[in-house]
């Protein structure tokens, strides 16, 4: 590879700043506004010297079709900690014993799956109540450590009574936590907020391939 000018190193890095901020590429004219260019003829030019010497991959028939090639995308290295149900909730293991589990299996994913979040941790899912998601059993779901969720999100709930995990979809009503599936065959749970307390955030899935 060349040496690459200010302007195409700037260009790169933002590449990758919105690659791992928003989770799909800019568009020509976001590049524009963002790197502070003069015309989009000249964030072409520049792109073509990137993709010319390797930085980036380019597909012309696709919107926004800007990716960072293999070389230039940040590993992150996400540890996968053990199992969660997607049908009725079942017992987890302790917070030891997913520590040994996330020591003993891991992935290797770029910043663009993770969207550049910390605290990202993996979870096999068991069950078919999130089917309508995409999510079916066997996949992985990218978890996001938080602690706190808006109505919709897609969460890992710790059900404190039960001493049960569950994934669900996340709504606060009156009194009540709704835990719904995505699964018309199956209902949802309702909990007392007390009772519920947020592992995680989906951030992403990993299908598991027949």
């Amino acid at each position: 590879m060349t040496k690459l000018s200010a302007k195409q190193s700037r260009i790169l890095n933002f590449l990758r700043q919105f690659l791992e901020e928003k989770g799909y590429p800019p568009s020509i004219r976001d590049i524009v506004k963002g790197c502070k260019v003069s015309s989009t003829s000249v964030v072409e030019y520049n792109l073509r010297v990137l993709e010319k010497e390797g930085y980036i991959r380019r597909d012309p028939e696709v919107s926004r079709g800007i990716e960072l090639s293999p070389r230039n995308r940040a590993i992150v290295r996400v540890p996968v900690i053990g199992y969660i149900a997607a049908g009725e909730p079942i017992p987890v293991p302790s917070a030891d014993t997913w520590s040994a589990l996330g020591a003993a299996e891991s992935l290797e994913l770029t910043q663009e799956l993770t969207r550049g979040k910390e605290g990202v941790y993996a979870l096999k899912v068991k069950g078919t109540s999130m089917v309508d998601a995409l999510i079916n059993d066997g996949d992985l779901v990218l978890m996001q450590h938080v602690e706190t969720a808006e109505d919709g999100d897609m969460v890992a709930v710790w059900l404190k009574r039960e001493k049960e995990a569950t994934l669900k979809r996340f709504y606060l009503e009156r009194g009540r936590v709704r835990l719904q599936p995505a699964n018309e065959e199956m209902k949802p749970i309702y909990a007392d907020p007390e009772d519920v307390e947020i592992q995680g955030k989906v951030i992403g899935v990993i299908r598991k391939v027949e």
